[in-house]
């Protein structure tokens, strides 16, 4: 139990102090924003970029987990879309909600909150791992939402342009081509000189702590807000006991894969919902309130159940 909450209660301090300065104003309005373009635009891409160029063939050479990882999300995500899907239709963006719900549903907080735990639970062993589980969900997971909100969008216009369209938005976001630039350095065999690995270093350290304190700022923000009790029950049930469970029968029972990998893939998998999906609602200027308020009580609640399988991992 010291163990695990030498791990948890740095991470969830950094997550209060960042409440509680928003409460206070202690960081000016706008605060919220800037910091969360600095992790997103400056300090993960950066993280990302030199864990890339730096990591070698061995340490991502699991399919086992990138599958099952992937498999469980995508799942969640699909349910989460059908549960929205097939509630009444008499409503406007009905294909851009149910894709932000089922979005809302799998988006696991792999860059800002998996990152930090990860590493304190499992040691920079683990950051394959995380850099993996965070392609799948920023990259695969969001451009699917992004791909389904496009599709509403760009009705009776022709496919090549919806996928010209996502495609660009893509390549224009910093957390998918760092990681791509990464691995090309990687592939090239040249290695990075000392002064660029010093610079990527320093900024991506600026990643962890930032982060966290985001998260609490934006949590103070969105405390208020109400939502639908129902949908918002559905989205946080799947992500932290339907997601945690398909991925735990995956790498557990189906692919049976080095335990280190099965125990990252469940800590990662329960951990509670990204910003992701409030920045993709407000974005397209969509109903935000759900995705906000799961965000909020899958957090909380992440406290009791990531703690509850860090003991079951120490267990076992």
């Amino acid at each position: 139990m010291h163990a695990i909450l030498s791990v948890l209660l740095p991470i969830f301090g950094l997550i209060l102090i960042g409440f509680v300065a928003a409460r206070q104003n202690w960081l000016g309005q706008g605060a919220t924003d800037i910091l969360n373009r600095f992790v997103i635009r400056l300090a993960l891409p950066a993280e990302l970029f030199l864990s890339t160029a730096q990591v070698t063939r061995a340490q991502i050479d699991h399919p086992g987990f990138a599958v099952a990882f992937t498999l469980a999300t995508l799942a969640t995500f699909a349910l989460g879309w059908m549960f929205d899907w097939f509630r009444p239709a008499d409503r406007m963006h009905r294909l851009s909600g149910a894709a932000i719900e089922g979005l809302t549903a799998g988006y696991a907080n792999t860059a800002f909150m998996g990152l930090p735990l990860c590493l304190g639970l499992f040691g920079p062993s683990a950051l394959p791992a995380v850099v993996i589980a965070t392609l799948v969900t920023v990259c695969g997971l969001f451009a699917v939402a992004i791909a389904l909100v496009e599709l509403e969008e760009l009705a009776g216009r022709s496919t090549l342009q919806l996928l010209a369209r996502v495609g660009l938005a893509l390549l224009r976001n910093p957390l998918v081509f760092s990681p791509l630039a990464g691995a090309a350095v990687n592939l090239s065999g040249l290695g990075l000189p000392a002064a660029a690995q010093q610079l990527a270093s320093l900024l991506g350290a600026a990643t962890s702590p930032c982060a966290l304190v985001t998260i609490g700022l934006f949590l103070a923000e969105t405390s208020g807000r109400s939502a639908p009790l129902g949908a918002v029950a559905r989205v946080v049930g799947l992500k932290m006991l339907v997601q945690p469970a398909l991925t735990a029968l995956l790498v557990f029972g189906v692919f049976r894969i080095d335990p280190a990998w099965a125990n990252q893939a469940l800590v990662l998998s329960a951990l509670p919902t990204g910003t992701g999906p409030f920045m993709l609602a407000r974005l397209y200027q969509r109903e935000a309130d759900v995705a906000s308020r799961a965000i909020l009580t899958s957090t909380l609640l992440s406290m009791v159940s990531i703690s509850a399988i860090m003991a079951w991992i120490a267990a076992h």
